[in-house]
């Protein structure tokens, strides 16, 4: 499959921000010597080691985004053998096998652009017969399934496969059909039903395992009702640590997918609070989640009354040999790419009202108090942008699932696309605050103008939705 590189001119757009001094030494040069400003600011783009250093990163960084899997083969295929449940006994497998009806019924994405353009005809005329096992097999084997990556044999079944990224952290534009786009990297799939996939493996005895290190009578089938509990768009990280499957209430205990765009210059990235950083949840999720292949170290996981499953697995304490780890060389590039994925920007009359995201901006700032927290343009706290579930006058469960038991400011930019519901199955869309207790914007500044008694009448509330929806 082809790989999409930066040229000269894109470098140009993507780093003009890096060389302002560079525009005026190009300004006086071209003055001086007849040269086009542009051409002179390409061509020390060209030679300027850091610019070229940061474009080499983004583009090391797509493909390990998108296409890497850390070595977690030996989790999902080998140790769970998800692999043998895609492709069915038909060609060497277990069950019927997954269509791809099936396949976007879970959420799966198709990349549009992976695929040939014989393919892409015969969708559009509807030839594709969405029911065979087969069409499935060799979408993935050109890429084009959003997030797995198969190994195949001679014979064209599948011999393993591993999961990426982009599995959770990625959707498409819908430019074909429903499910079937343009990859959006960053954007989170709130269609992906990661339990439902999981259930969906052969053997799930490597996680009903360490479920009885808490629970030690749970079964296979309760693990998998477990799973399949989770829903579209969320996914439970904490489970394998400390073992709890649902909250007091029992609700389940997962949380919504993040988005992984708009994370430039803040400093906590998941809901709750002081996991760490970017890069830190890459490695996180890379091995403790993919179960990929890499060295991990915290020892606030070795905490048994917190963290019963991980202390006892001495999950903060991993190690392999640097030559076999598949997930540390990778840290940096993919820091850097999630970094650089920008947040949608909404348009005024189709995204949001102007006039009353006017109004609502000075609501924003004063009267509604959300500035004290979302600074813009971060839309979060510069610093430390933790507060504890009392702050925020909600229950403490998923904060206290946390080494700081807290809850992240959420980054408010690009909250239209879940407002709005952008391609994703209108049952899915909205969802607020960390478990989507919250189906829409109204419904949130409804609960924080009741719990922070912050007198908003219904336009107020109304104009405060419309600014929140033009961030």
């Amino acid at each position: 499959m082809e790989r999409v590189t930066l040229s000269t001119r894109t470098i140009t757009r993507l780093f003009l921000s890096l060389t302002v001094f560079s525009l005026a030494a190009s300004a006086n040069d071209s003055h001086q010597t007849g040269k086009s400003a542009e051409s002179d600011i390409a061509s020390q783009l060209e030679r300027d080691h850091i610019v070229r250093n940061a474009v080499q990163m983004v583009n090391q960084g797509r493909e390990i985004f998108r296409f890497d899997t850390f070595g977690d083969e030996q989790f999902w295929g080998d140790a769970l053998q998800l692999h043998k449940a895609i492709e069915g006994e038909r060609f060497g497998g277990i069950g019927n096998g997954l269509t791809p009806q099936q396949a976007l019924d879970l959420g799966l994405k198709v990349d549009v652009e992976a695929l040939p353009d014989s393919v892409v005809q015969q969708l559009e005329q509807g030839a594709v017969d969405l029911d065979d096992v087969a069409v499935t097999l060799a979408l993935i084997k050109q890429d084009a399934v959003l997030g797995v990556k198969g190994t195949f044999n001679d014979d064209g079944s599948l011999k393993s496969v591993g999961l990426t990224c982009a599995l959770c952290h990625s959707t498409v534009n819908d430019s074909l059909a429903p499910g079937v786009g343009e990859r959006l990297d960053g954007w989170a799939n709130r269609d992906l039903n990661v339990g439902a996939i999981i259930a969906f493996a052969p053997n799930l005895q490597p996680i009903v395992d360490l479920l009885r290190i808490v629970h030690p009578n749970i079964t296979d089938s309760e693990v998998r009702d477990v799973l399949r509990s989770w829903g579209p768009g969320k996914f439970d990280a904490e489970l394998l640590l400390d073992g709890k499957a649902f909250t007091p209430e029992g609700k389940p205990a997962a949380t919504l997918l993040p988005n992984a765009f708009g994370l430039a210059g803040y400093n906590q990235h998941t809901w709750t609070g002081d996991w760490g950083t970017v890069t830190y949840w890459n490695a996180f999720v890379a091995v403790l989640e993919l179960r990929g292949v890499g060295t991990f170290f915290d020892p606030r996981l070795d905490d048994a009354d917190k963290y019963p499953i991980a202390a006892a697995e001495k999950f903060g304490h991993i190690f392999v040999d640097p030559k076999e780890d598949q997930v540390t060389p990778k840290l940096p590039a993919l820091h850097v790419y999630q970094l650089a994925l920008s947040a949608p920007k909404p348009k005024a009359g189709v995204d949001f009202d102007a006039g009353a995201a006017e109004r609502g901006s000075e609501l924003f700032r004063d009267k509604a108090k959300c500035a004290s927290c979302h600074v813009e343009p971060l839309w979060t706290e510069p610093g430390w942008n933790l507060h504890t579930p009392e702050e925020m006058k909600i229950d403490g469960f998923q904060a206290n699932r946390a080494p700081g038991n807290a809850y992240k400011t959420m980054n408010l930019a690009g909250i239209f696309v879940r407002e709005r519901g952008l391609y994703m199955r209108p049952e899915n869309k909205g969802r607020f605050y960390h478990d989507g207790r919250f189906k829409t914007l109204m419904d949130v500044v409804d609960s924080y103008n009741e719990r922070f008694d912050l007198g908003l009448n219904g336009r107020e509330k109304r104009d405060l939705v419309e600014y929140l929806k033009s961030l």
